[in-house]
């Protein structure tokens, strides 16, 4: 039986719908804007009506009668005097227009008083620097119009600035650093201290447009994250930096959040990382979340410089290869992880060479986690062995071939004994915590465009990857589980993520009430 084709209604009439209603909708504001006033008349006329209705409920029934009286009185009066209907008509249309108006208060339009204050504040704040003597006509004098030079400006519930658009002369030295973060600093002293500021500097059209951010989520726990192989979620930032959300679930609601994705392989051009921050800045929070989401994909061997327990959760679980504090363990690890990358590199070289694909053991990702190496070096110095770090050159330079990538967390006081190959070849730049602007672009290469916040929460800070903007970054929370000041919530969510036990834990007893047996493989 022949197919009969479908009507042209059904096949190609979604555009001529499309097109339909929008005639449609175009020809109902049109009649509505030529009816307006018949609109009025008859709104007011039912007004009218009501009020009289209300009127006559209102009268008592002994003065009905005089009422009706004077009324028709009125009419009589009316009918006999010459154009009487007409100007009765007149008269009532009249009354029906004006009851019938639109009596909505009409919405304020510029600032109020208060906000022209501050707008007239931050003016003369600016005029020392946006101004000179031989200017013919400057855009900023003092006594001068501040409408000029604020076209665009919003406030918040309290009053203050939110947003705000400046136009400045073309003279305005805005190439130099120096001068942008004098008129920054100027801008978040006037507008209020204690918010996250935003400084786009448009040099082209001589206009800097100041945004307040809103602080970044804290709420988010450690969770699968809906992401491809090769993919790292760093954590999470603001929705116009970034062209992506992932879905997450906060209890039992969920909502889309911007995130921070590195991505690492073969094709990364900025396969190894490098964290720097304060103590409590939630460096190790990171290197946490960093190991949990490595672990769905690949092997993962850490070496806790500190010494400090932090990653106890992870010691005999599929996937981790070690969990080293000690020197010794350390240097064994990293020598060992050095010689896999060369044999990884020389097994894909041979294959490539026979005309075969990879071998199945070099296509397994590895993972090295070093926290805190400046500690370990420190200890290999005083005992004459060989610096850890010597041992991260061969995964550094050659990782990205051979599916290796590393991490290294460092305190800001211990930069200094970082390595030249650390240096050169961490091209993802994480920073948390509290850090000066000197501090910020040594490690990130370039200033952020944000003030700091006045309060940082454990694992805000900023993010770049490679030669990309700097992006403000807030880690998922990962707490140690083991720790007894961590969260029920948190610790419940960390250890959900955990993977199967392989292994004894060790001599060190996990504590029944952070991991039921339940929860172990």
């Amino acid at each position: 039986m022949a197919r009969r084709p479908l009507p042209r209604i059904l096949s190609n009439g979604s555009a001529q719908i499309a097109r339909s209603r929008e005639l449609a909708r175009t020809a109902a504001d049109s009649a509505t804007d030529v009816l307006q006033p018949l609109i009025t008349i008859a709104r007011g006329l039912r007004r009218l009506a009501a009020a009289g209705q209300r009127k006559w409920a209102e009268t008592p029934k002994d003065g009905r009668g005089p009422l009706l009286f004077l009324a028709a009185s009125v009419i009589l009066v009316v009918a006999l005097v010459p154009y009487g209907p007409l100007l009765a008509a007149i008269t009532l249309m009249a009354a029906a227009a004006w009851y019938g108006r639109d009596r909505t208060p009409a919405a304020p339009t510029g600032p109020d008083e208060a906000q022209v204050r501050r707008l007239q504040s931050l003016y003369e704040a600016l005029v020392p620097y946006f101004s000179v003597a031989e200017d013919p006509a400057p855009l900023y004098a003092h006594g001068g119009d501040w409408e000029k030079v604020f076209p665009t400006h919003e406030f918040d519930d309290d009053g203050r600035v939110c947003r705000l658009l400046v136009r400045y002369p073309a003279y305005f030295m805005d190439g130099e650093a120096v001068s942008r973060a004098r008129i920054e600093q100027l801008l978040q002293a006037k507008s209020g201290r204690g918010r996250e500021y935003h400084f786009a500097w448009e040099q082209e059209g001589n206009e800097l447009t100041v945004t307040v951010l809103p602080p970044l989520p804290t709420d988010i726990a450690a969770q699968r994250f809906v992401t491809a192989p090769g993919e790292t979620v760093l954590g999470f930032t603001d929705p116009a930096d970034v062209q992506r959300t992932l879905p997450l679930g906060f209890g039992e609601a969920q909502r889309d959040v911007p995130p921070v994705v590195w991505r690492t392989g073969a094709r990364s051009t900025e396969p190894h990382l490098l964290a720097a921050g304060e103590p409590g800045s939630g460096l190790s929070t990171l290197m946490r979340s960093i190991a949990l989401q490595a672990l769905q994909y690949g092997d993962v061997v850490i070496v806790d410089g500190g010494g400090t327990g932090e990653y106890a959760c992870l010691t005999g679980r599929d996937g981790v290869l070690a969990v080293e504090s000690g020197l010794a363990g350390a240097l064994a690890s990293l020598e060992w992880a050095a010689h896999e990358t060369e044999r990884r590199l020389i097994s894909a070289n041979h294959a490539r060479q026979a005309g075969h694909p990879a071998p199945d053991d070099t296509k397994n990702p590895l993972w090295i986690l070093l926290d805190r190496p400046g500690t370990l070096g420190h200890l290999a110095a005083a005992d004459g062995h060989r610096d850890p770090q010597d041992l991260l050159e061969v995964p550094l330079r050659h990782g990205r071939a051979a599916g290796v990538t590393v991490v290294v967390a460092e305190q800001f006081d211990s930069l200094d004994s970082l390595g030249e190959a650390v240096r050169q070849h961490t091209r993802a730049r994480v920073v948390l915590g509290t850090a000066t602007a000197p501090q910020l672009e040594a490690v990130l290469g370039a200033p952020p465009h944000t003030t700091p916040p006045q309060i940082v929460p454990p694992g805000r800070g900023y993010a770049r990857l490679g030669t990309g903007p700097v992006l403000r970054l807030q880690v998922p929370a990962t707490p140690d589980p083991y720790d007894d000041a961590t969260n029920e919530t948190q610790r419940r969510a960390v250890l959900d993520l955990l993977p199967d036990r392989t292994a004894p834990a060790g001599p060190e007893p996990v504590p029944a009430a952070a991991e039921p047996a339940g929860a172990e493989g």
